[in-house]
């Protein structure tokens, strides 16, 4: 798709858990510092939180560069306060479309 092509669009990696093989998703979220906060629509029933379930090692694209880092699934903390600190796009799919909220925090390696 051509999101995977955008420089400005995040990427996130995972490993798929069955396959072992790398899976891109095009996500929306907010970096503060070394930390990648993001909500997921479907909260864990989505393919790549069950790879994050399986391998949290992850790597995201952001500004066309890729970081390393572990994931986090966070089924206690606030999504939709979490949803709102995130930009109208994403807070708008994800109030419209979104069937489960489920915060998820990407603790970068440092560059």
């Amino acid at each position: 798709p051509i999101a995977r092509r955008l420089p400005s669009q995040v990427v996130l990696e995972t490993t798929g858990r069955v396959s072992g093989r790398p899976r891109h998703t095009p996500i929306g979220g907010r970096l503060d510092g070394e930390t990648f906060w993001f909500v997921s629509m479907h909260g864990d029933s989505s393919n790549y939180t069950r790879n994050i379930k399986a391998d949290n090692n992850v790597r995201v694209r952001i500004g066309g560069r890729w970081r390393t880092g572990r994931a986090h699934l966070l089924p206690d903390d606030d999504a939709r306060a979490r949803n709102a600190q995130l930009s109208w796009v994403n807070r708008t799919a994800n109030s419209g479309l979104g069937t489960e909220l489920l915060t998820i925090r990407i603790d970068l390696d440092r560059q």
